[in-house]
């Protein structure tokens, strides 16, 4: 690190610790002191076992449920803005209440933006994330927004795969650009899934759009929760001919029962990013890790170079 700057500190909210240590290694730096103090009916304390006047300081926690993880970073913000911390960065590589970007149907609260208000009150100054499901929600932040995407993570693996007759799929129309996005990059066919809910997380109906006999199909999606549409949308390609079926998703949110449903599926492997811990067995599943991802970003914010660079694509 250029000693010109004023220091690094990077800290880790209790769920991303692992992601702190794994950035902190790429960084050749030692993650920073914190703890936690839980009182007994459920409220809680975060406190700073070290001084950070004057630091550039990095907040490692992704916002997946429970909503713990999220009052967990907005102490963490804070704590860093009272302790008179110089710069206070949250590195959130899995932005929960995304979904809740807009009012889809009358009286409902749009979370996301209220998460971002909640943030930059509590003192931000700049977010660091990755993913994001809606990419709109940059503009929700009154502070810069560095929107990381795992295709430079995704790309290599997709290439030592050595597909033939790839095709790249999307699992509903919401997430057409980001398959295009791939589709381009290959100079592969894309395919359409088009699906209609009943209520969230329930499949009413699915037809494929686009021809995929014999083919390799990746589906890609940013979000896996229930893994529902996940996987209909992987039998149903298989139903149409696909030769195989493999799923490429950046969050694994992965509630009860999706491992189950991965497991009994047709899917012939499910990739992941480690954005948010996923300990279950689950033999079709592998974990690519993010952690070089962001601590070169955090790098080169430190010393004030472009991170437009290591994009792939958008």
């Amino acid at each position: 690190m250029d000693n010109n700057f004023r220091p690094i500190k990077v800290f880790a909210g209790e769920a991303s610790h692992y992601l702190g240590e794994s950035i902190c290694k790429e960084l050749g730096i030692e993650l920073g002191k914190m703890k936690k103090e839980r009182f007994a009916d459920g409220e809680f304390e975060v406190a700073f076992e070290e001084s950070i006047r004057g630091a550039e300081v990095y907040l490692v926690q992704s916002t997946f449920p429970s909503s713990d993880n999220l009052m967990e970073l907005l102490l963490m913000i804070d704590a860093a803005k009272r302790a008179s911390a110089g710069s206070i960065m949250a590195v959130v590589p899995y932005f929960g209440w995304a979904r809740q970007d807009r009012k889809d149907k009358p009286r409902v609260s749009i979370a996301a933006k209220l998460v971002a208000d909640l943030m930059t009150a509590a003192g931000l100054t700049r977010l660091i994330t990755m993913d994001l499901h809606a990419d709109q929600i940059q503009g929700f932040f009154n502070v810069p927004v560095d929107h990381l995407y795992a295709s430079s993570i995704f790309i290599p693996y997709i290439k030592s795969l050595k597909l033939e007759d790839m095709v790249i799929a999307s699992p509903d129309v919401g997430g057409a650009k980001r398959a295009n996005s791939y589709a381009k990059y290959f100079d592969v066919p894309l395919v359409l899934c088009h699906k209609t809910r009943a209520k969230a997380n329930v499949i009413e109906k699915m037809t494929v759009i686009g021809d995929v006999e014999g083919k390799n199909v990746i589906l890609i999606d940013d979000i896996v929760d229930t893994a529902g549409t996940i996987t209909k949308a992987a039998d149903l390609l298989l139903s149409f001919g696909a030769k195989s079926v493999r799923a490429l998703c950046s969050h694994p949110v992965m509630s009860d029962p999706a491992t189950q449903r991965v497991m009994e599926s047709g899917l012939e492997e499910i990739i992941f990013t480690d954005s948010i811990p996923y300990g279950k067995e689950n033999p079709k599943a592998t974990v690519l890790p993010v952690a070089k991802l962001f601590a070169d970003t955090i790098r080169r914010i430190h010393n004030n170079q472009s991170i437009s660079s290591q994009y792939l694509f958008k």
